[in-house]
């Protein structure tokens, strides 16, 4: 098979690539400019969370009776926008593209 010089390879590489990833991606700097400007991209910003979760079935209501009313609100700001718009004219298409 492969002798004791490739079982020593394998040992250091097996314990080389986990430091080196800790070494790599623990360093602060790389966190500062990797990870924390995509942060904004998979989490909202603080002041839109919501960090105060009703608990009794009253405000359980309350705020589902506030969720529904915005989201008609939104839904009739879209409509009105919507008829505001022009028609555009329908277009003929076959399937997903326009080839196909």
């Amino acid at each position: 098979m492969g002798g004791p010089n490739l079982e020593v390879f394998k040992f250091g590489l097996y314990l080389f690539v986990p430091v080196m990833a800790l070494l790599h991606f623990g360093d602060p700097a790389w966190y500062h400019n990797h990870v924390l400007p995509y942060r904004e991209h998979l989490f909202p910003p603080p002041d839109r969370t919501y960090s105060k979760i009703p608990t009794d079935q009253t405000a359980i209501r309350e705020e589902l009776a506030r969720i529904k009313a915005d989201k008609l609100a939104r839904r009739m700001e879209r409509d009105k926008e919507l008829q505001t718009q022009p028609e555009a004219p329908a277009q003929s298409s076959k399937g997903w593209f326009k080839w196909w």
